[in-house]
């Protein structure tokens, strides 16, 4: 595929992607390209955004299928034929992935290699000016992992093939809270080795940066602590008082609103109430299982630091409840409007590092 450039007076155009073509993915994106237009708007809470679907058309049908729906989209086989403001959803075939092939509610190398090879086609549509956010419904690691990605996630394949070489990290969100952690997916027992100035201060930035993205000028930002009761003066930990609170210290020299270390226990009880923003936890559950807990099926997933907005539910590829029809659009919803929201003129974009 070679790219032309994109048409200057073409408006925003979002990439939905089908995920994992053997989990709840298409059947989700049916659902949310089904759902009726709010008032006034050409797609559902969209506005000023057109939505182009990336995949085989066959697995949008098996998506509807299993959803109990039938649509009809737009079809084109090139990025060259998309019309400039289309009135609502596109479909735009991405890289083939033969039906033989498909076995729904199983992990499969196969499936991992066709949503491999989309992730490409999409970054390289964004690198080209041909698309300006990507919204993906969810994959599965294991499958990635088996078709041949190295990466421990998405995100850092997105970042490689997009070529931003600054920090990246995952960002959640729900009902407008947000969490960034310092550590990610990697053993409990090696988090607090980890635990340094120079990771905390970037988990910092990070959220505020991509907070500020999707509108907000000015987030709220509480840091929790690492230890039970955020250390108690040291009698249970002394990382809040040697490395954390320096990092929050160091962060507010830049303008920055976070303050902490609160107690872990605590402070997603004062963030719900609407003290704070968001949440800079220390390691993935501490915020992950607040976060679950508190909207498991509206959490949406950013990938923070990169040059292109991108997006996905928080939930996984479902295998259990595949084709049963009783899968939740919401949080795939939820995602596509927040990309929708970052690619608003009136956001506030910082700039990300991008190797040429």
């Amino acid at each position: 595929m070679t790219p032309s450039p994109a048409t200057p007076t073409r408006t925003s155009r979002l990439a939905l992607l089908l995920g994992d073509p053997c989990g709840i993915g298409p059947e989700i994106v049916a659902r949310v390209l089904a759902e009726e237009p709010e008032p006034d708007r050409t797609t559902p809470g969209y506005d000023g955004v057109n939505i182009i679907v990336i995949g085989e058309p066959w697995i949008l049908d098996w998506g509807a299928q299993c959803a109990g729906l039938s649509l009809e989209l737009p079809h084109y086989n090139s990025p060259e034929d998309l019309p400039p403001s289309p009135p609502g959803p596109v479909l735009l075939t991405g890289p083939a992935f033969p039906q033989a092939e498909h076995t729904p509610g199983r992990v499969s190398p196969a499936a991992g290699r066709y949503v491999l090879q989309t992730l490409d086609y999409a970054a390289d549509l964004a690198r080209a000016g041909l698309v300006d956010g990507i919204t993906y419904a969810s994959l599965n690691k294991k499958a990635m992992h088996a078709a041949g990605s190295r990466h421990e996630d998405e995100l850092r394949y997105f970042a490689e093939r997009l070529g931003d070489s600054g920090y990246v990290g995952e960002v959640n969100t729900m009902d407008g809270l947000w969490t960034s952690r310092v550590t990610s997916h990697i053993p409990l027992r090696a988090v607090y080795e980890h635990i340094a100035v120079d990771a905390i201060l970037p988990a910092i930035r990070l959220i505020h940066n991509t907070i500020r993205r999707s509108g907000l000028p000015a987030p709220r930002l509480a840091v929790a602590g690492l230890n039970p009761h955020a250390g108690e003066g040291g009698l249970f930990g002394s990382e809040e008082i040697d490395v954390i609170r320096p990092a929050v210290e160091a962060a507010q020299e830049e303008d920055i609103a976070a303050s902490g270390p609160y107690p872990p226990d605590t402070v997603f009880l004062r963030a719900s109430r609407g003290e704070f923003d968001g949440v800079v936890t220390m390691y993935h559950d501490q915020g992950q299982i607040a976060m679950k807990l508190l909207g498991f099926e509206r959490g949406v997933t950013v990938h923070g630091g990169l040059s292109t907005p991108i997006t996905t539910p928080a939930h996984g590829t479902a295998f259990d409840i595949v084709g049963r029809g009783v899968a939740s659009p919401q949080a795939l919803k939820q995602a596509l409007k927040l990309c929708a929201q970052m690619l608003t003129p009136g956001a506030s974009n910082p700039p990300v590092q991008r190797s040429i």
